[in-house]
């Protein structure tokens, strides 16, 4: 399927497997970025062992040396352990214990899957024992285990049960002659007294260097030359290498013969027979030669391979290079040396192994001179921006943050800087520095000739909104889509860093961010459409829908340019299709077309997310669409926690901890309307409720403190705790009062939630007539307002809504239309497919009838609220309306 081809450079063998009809385009997500490729490649990975492992095959995947696997790596295997997805399926790691302490990334790695709710066993493999070792004599020698023993008791004590010391201890023995077949006797024999007295070297290492000193000097330095080489290489490098040096003939097959190395099958590539196999012959070099002999490697390869040969060689050749710099003195060679790190280092760039490829880049900018910035310019930056881009990818951002300083200051133009500029702002944003992101892109963008004012005051707002719209007068749906591409380089650039700034400023600096998005849209109109003109129609359009004059129209006229222009310019597998389905299906169309029809969109936009590696949207989209199938929609409460369940898991498998914290709102909320005592953010967070609430006033994490507020609300609202309810919106209110960052650009679907129950408190409030009726009305008042609009361009919707605040407003003035209200907001609940809506209409109404003494219908309308809320899976909803029922029935007249 869609993204399958980033695992075939990692996984060649896969193609195996796949069919015609499942390949893919090979320039598929070539113009995804680093950190999003890195994304992708991991959830790629992770549906491919979601795929395998099932009931009838399970899966066993097992790696060895973890003590040596890099950041990347271990990022995998935690996802791996974690995701919800993946069933039937072990996980076998295995790791030198004496090389990983507490600091190390392994350690870490297993902390983090342990806090995740991960149970694993740690199994401690140490040497078999005496008993196993005389078998494994027994069957060598083919004697019986009885004769065999006073040896395998040697043997393991000499050995300490190693295995591998003990094979090579008894072909150490049988070169010696200490061990030896009798054709006298047609047996094994061996002289147990000189056994006995042999002195061993403790390290298995050192014994095995000790063995291969007593080879012959010809495979001595082939061993030397291979151990140089890796834990892997060809017949080729090694006919490159072994020039000058002789290593005789056969030496590879020797090899294999004499068990340090084995071939994988036909394809002319060797592995050593154990990782302690090459650490045994590489200590033949001596201590103080090994730089140079890597050196000598190195340049020997180098200078024996042609230009047309040099990428197939390059990593030899930089590797050992590298491992004799410090030899090198001669500047020239330096550069040379620079130059190929450069190589090396953009290679691995294009495979997507940032880690390595940072480490060939920064090797490549420490073999440079102080002066390079003059005598090798051209060097010089390209080093520095390729390891811009990578370090942005691995997120190593303190190191991003001082390796720019360097090129922003010797940068000959400023063109040169601008990739250096583009992944530092990237870093800043990501890392969570919005402040200092803005700041480098109002700079950047002053120098593209776009200004953007550091203080809004009204009257600049005004005047963008009136260049904004002046722009887009007679511009029809088809003007737009059918504007020039964008051509002009500084424009382009602009348009980057303008998206940067857009991301940066939607929480910390709204206003900034609507004159990002109205710029962004004035430049499309002047100089013709990119991609990113996508978002800013997008965003444009989610700023018509909640503005003050509610340009709803305009703003899903805004919403379609935005989605044909994406599909134009970028295909139907669009990178910003998450982007620019969060703000249509999310701010946009929900002031329009039926909420249902949504949810359809966002698990399209997050599956798009997932795959393309823009896991930030992708998660932005679920937590979107179980708002609105939770709280607008009313999906059963069961169902839907237990899938929240599993998303919750996934945002934090991929670290999104905004994403983890909004979905355990939702899941929380769930489990309070069925009557279940769980308590999720526990589970998830290690917090109570009341705890994560004050995380997040203490944090200033505004919008996720306003989620909670909201979530609160509405829960002690329909489960009748008014009291509570109120709180929580005059906290809500103090919130929104006392804080500057609103979400000015867009609202979500559950803005008209919120904006309901409001006035439902404000209704029931008013109706206590106490002191503060008056404020109570008014907010009742302003709901009713809003939601007239919202019904005028979306009936569907807000229609049921609008009905049962103005039967609770009548019911307050004492008018007779309550009555007619009521039952025409259940009808357009029932008919909208808003059952838990309709239940509440049904119990409004209830209650309205008991205050006219009309107890009969009343009572059929509790029973109706009842099935409405078991369908929902409210439990407590219905156990509250049960008392209700049981109050009321004696009471009626065809009780009994």
């Amino acid at each position: 399927g869609s993204g399958v081809s980033c695992l075939f450079d990692v996984i060649p063998s896969l193609r195996k497997f796949m069919t015609d009809s499942t390949e893919v385009d090979r320039t598929e997500g070539r113009n995804i970025g680093g950190n999003l490729m890195g994304q992708r490649l991991k959830y790629m990975f992770c549906k491919l062992i979601g795929a395998i492992s099932c009931r009838s095959t399970p899966l066993v995947l097992v790696l060895d040396d973890l003590q040596w696997a890099d950041k990347m790596t271990l990022e995998v295997i935690r996802m791996l352990m974690i995701d919800p997805d993946i069933h039937y399926f072990l996980f076998l790691g295995c790791y030198r214990e004496n090389e990983v302490n507490e600091s190390h990334m392994l350690s870490a790695n297993l902390n983090d899957i342990r806090e995740q709710g991960i149970n694993f066993m740690t199994i401690k493999v140490g040497a078999i024992e005496k008993e196993s070792v005389n078998a494994l004599i027994s069957d060598v020698l083919c004697l019986p285990p009885s004769l065999c023993r006073p040896l395998s008791t040697v043997v393991h004590q000499k050995t300490g049960g190693i295995i591998m010391f003990v094979r090579r201890l008894l072909i150490s023995l049988n070169d010696e002659g200490l061990v030896w077949y009798s054709l006298s006797s047609h047996r094994w024999m061996f002289d147990l007294q000189k056994i006995e007295v042999k002195e061993m070297s403790e390290d298995v290492v050192k014994h095995m260097t000790e063995h291969m000193s007593r080879l012959p000097k010809k495979m001595q330095m082939g061993l030397k030359l291979c151990a140089c080489l890796g834990p892997k290489f060809d017949t080729a490098i090694v006919e490159k290498v072994q020039r000058g040096a002789n290593i005789g003939d056969n030496f590879l097959e020797s090899c294999v013969d004499d068990g340090f190395l084995q071939i994988k099958g036909d394809s002319g590539f060797y592995t050593w027979a154990h990782d302690q196999v090459q650490q045994a012959a590489y200590e033949l070099i001596p201590l103080q030669q090994r730089e140079k002999f890597h050196l000598l490697i190195g340049s020997r390869l180098f200078l024996s391979t042609s230009s047309a040969e040099i990428d197939k060689f390059i990593f030899y050749i930089v590797d050992n290079m590298n491992r004799g710099v410090t030899l090198v003195d001669n500047p020239q060679q330096k550069y040379e040396m620079a130059e190929l790190n450069l190589r090396a280092g953009e290679k691995i760039l294009e495979r997507h192994s940032f880690q390595s490829s940072v480490k060939y880049l920064m090797a490549g900018i420490a073999l440079l001179e102080n002066d390079s910035w003059e005598k090798k310019y051209g060097l010089t930056i390209r080093l520095h921006d390729a390891a811009s881009e990578a370090l942005c990818a691995t997120g190593d951002f303190p190191k991003l943050t001082a390796l720019a300083e360097k090129p922003l200051i010797y940068a000959r133009c400023f063109q040169d800087k601008l990739n250096i500029y583009n992944n530092l702002v990237r870093a800043l944003s990501s890392s969570g520095e919005n402040e200092e992101c803005i700041s480098r892109c109002v700079s950047v963008l002053s120098q593209l000739g776009e200004f953007l004012p550091k203080h809004i005051t009204p009257d600049i707002y005004r005047e963008e909104v009136a260049k904004v719209k002046q722009a887009l007068i007679g511009q029809s749906k088809q003007d737009l889509l059918s504007l020039p591409v964008m051509t002009e380089a500084k424009k382009l650039t602009a348009m980057r860093f303008l998206n940067h700034m857009l991301i940066a400023t939607y929480s910390t600096n709204p206003p900034l961010n609507l004159l990002v998005v109205f710029r962004m849209v004035r430049m499309t109109v002047d100089f013709g459409v990119c991609n990113i003109s996508a978002v800013g129609f997008a965003c444009y359009g989610a700023w018509l829908a909640s503005s003050p004059n509610d340009e709803y129209e305009g703003a899903f006229t805004m919403g379609r340019v935005a989605s044909d222009l994406m599909k134009k310019l970028c295909g139907a597998e669009a990178e910003i299709l998450p982007r620019i389905y969060l703000l249509i299906y999310g701010m946009i169309n929900i002031y329009k077309e039926p909420w249902q029809a949504s949810l359809c969109k966002y698990s399209e936009a997050f599956d798009a997310g997932m795959i393309s590696g823009d896991t930030e949207y992708a998660l932005s989209n679920i937590t979107l669409y179980y708002m609105l199938s939770l709280f607008n929609c009313g999906s059963n409460l069961k169902e839907t926690s237990q899938s929240l369940h599993k998303f919750v898991k996934r945002a934090l498998q991929y670290q999104h901890q905004t994403a983890a914290r909004t979905l355990a709102i939702s899941e929380q909320m769930a489990y309070d309307l069925m009557g279940l005592k769980k308590n999720c953010y526990e589970a998830h967070f290690g917090l109570d409720e009341e705890a994560l609430k004050n995380f997040f006033v203490r944090n200033k994490l505004a919008n996720m403190a306003r989620n909670l507020y909201q979530k609160i609300k509405y829960v002690t609202y329909m489960c009748g705790d008014m009291d509570a309810a109120a709180k929580h919106y005059d906290l809500q209110e103090e919130l929104n009062a006392n804080c500057s960052v609103q979400a000015t650009t867009g609202r979500t679907s559950f803005f008209f939630i919120s904006t309901f129950i409001d006035g439902l408190i404000g209704l029931y409030f008013a109706r206590k007539h106490r002191e503060d009726e008056a404020k109570w009305t008014h907010v009742a008042e302003k709901a009713i307002e809003l939601m007239k609009k919202w019904t005028d361009s979306s009936s569907w919707n807000c229609a049921n809504k609008l009905y049962l605040l103005q039967a609770e407003y009548f019911f307050l003035q004492n008018d007779e239309r309550a009555y007619a209200c009521y039952r025409a907001s259940i009808t357009k609940a029932r008919e909208h497919k808003f059952n838990h809506e309709e239940g509440l209409a049904h119990e409004k109404l209830a209650t309205y009838l008991l205050y006219k003494n009309q107890h009969d219908e009343a009572l059929q309308h509790f029973q109706n609220a009842k099935k409405c809320y078991a369908t929902w899976g409210a439990n407590v909803l219905v156990q509250r309306v049960e008392k209700a029922i049981t109050i009321l029935s004696p009471l009626c007249v065809g009780s009994i």
